[in-house]
């Protein structure tokens, strides 16, 4: 039994992943709140504005789902706190943020990943799965799921906030060490649209819990 959270930019197939590793995990799935989400809209409309408001918003979403997941041994995410910063802080070197703003972010979200082993059963999910995708993919996605305040016609600036974005996951994933990881390649295996490499991404994840069961080092750890 595993909690598994995921990890990816905007349009990397986190949700549709989600959905499948539930299933096949007989798990309990959690999402991230988009579609009921008052603050997104604002922030698209004035994102110098709302960048603070948005990321709080989903900072207080994603410590409560994490909390909720960790409690129990079989849940899946479809988005991780621990890349929460690096959403805020893409927002901040765009100067949608102050200084104090980042500061008292960055004080807001130490104080909760210190807390979190003390508000859950375990000390860290047993698996981060990052969805990495190419930006033109990203983009073709992004476009595909048709949400207007997403789109670059409706703001031509979003072209090189997705595009920096995108580019900030490699570091990410890099630097990552909260649990074991593992990388998909959502260009090479388009588990969105085809079912073969939707099987073969599953048999990956799987192969890789499988991995983290037997792993001493996560064992003494939990």
């Amino acid at each position: 039994m595993s909690v598994i959270v995921l990890a990816g930019t905007i349009g990397a197939g986190k949700s549709s992943l989600t959905a499948m590793l539930a299933e096949h995990l007989k798990s309990e799935a959690y999402y991230e709140s988009v579609e009921d989400n008052e603050v997104l809209p604002l922030f698209y409309k004035d994102p110098n504005k709302y960048a603070f408001l948005l990321q709080i918003y989903f900072l207080n979403k994603r410590f409560e789902s994490i909390k909720k997941a960790l409690q129990n041994e079989n849940n899946v995410l479809d988005r991780s706190i621990y890349e929460d910063s690096l959403l805020f802080h893409l927002n901040a070197d765009l100067g949608r943020a102050t200084d104090t703003e980042v500061r008292v972010y960055d004080e807001l979200l130490s104080n909760m990943l210190e807390e979190l082993p003390h508000a859950a059963h375990k000390k860290h999910p047993d698996l981060l799965v990052h969805i990495r995708v190419s930006f033109p993919t990203m983009l073709e996605r992004i476009e595909k799921r048709g949400r207007d305040f997403e789109q670059i016609a409706y703001d031509p600036s979003l072209y090189d906030y997705y595009k920096e974005l995108n580019h900030r996951y490699d570091q990410w994933y890099e630097d990552y060490n909260e649990s074991p990881k593992i990388q998909i390649d959502g260009d090479a295996l388009n588990f969105v649209e085809d079912l073969d490499a939707a099987k073969e991404v599953l048999r990956i994840i799987e192969e890789k819990i499988e991995e983290v069961r037997q792993s001493p080092v996560l064992t003494a750890a939990e």
